[in-house]
């Protein structure tokens, strides 16, 4: 069963979770801000994914992307910087992240989703 990891107040979240509510897959949710997963499990996504690099994991859009001014550090970070980062605060993640043992995928869209979690 796939771990979602979203954010209630998150419309791109909400959407994620009606796609795999209509298709009837169910899945593990957990609050991205309020727990975000631990360092070394993002390390391991961050490793076992880096062909996505890094930026592909981070909420580029978000407030707290520019506060920190993330764009321009990005460049230059390590993946163990960046887990360390993430794993720190739910927000800068982008979402919905949601992983199972072979699949990983960040955001939503549908297209990605039928390939990837039907």
């Amino acid at each position: 069963m796939p771990k979602f990891y979203g954010y209630k107040r998150c419309s791109t979240s909400r959407n994620a979770q009606k796609w795999f509510d209509d298709k009837g897959i169910s899945y593990d949710f957990q609050d991205l801000v309020e727990t975000p997963p631990e360092k070394d499990l993002l390390l391991s996504w961050l490793t076992k994914y880096q062909d996505r690099g890094l930026r592909y994991f981070f909420n580029t859009s978000g407030q707290h992307y520019r506060q920190m001014g993330l764009k321009d550090k990005l460049p230059n970070m390590t993946t163990e910087e960046a887990a360390d980062l993430l794993s720190k605060d739910g927000k800068l993640i982008k979402r919905p992240l949601v992983v199972d043992d072979q699949h990983l995928t960040c955001g939503f869209k549908e297209e990605v989703y039928e390939q990837t979690w039907k």
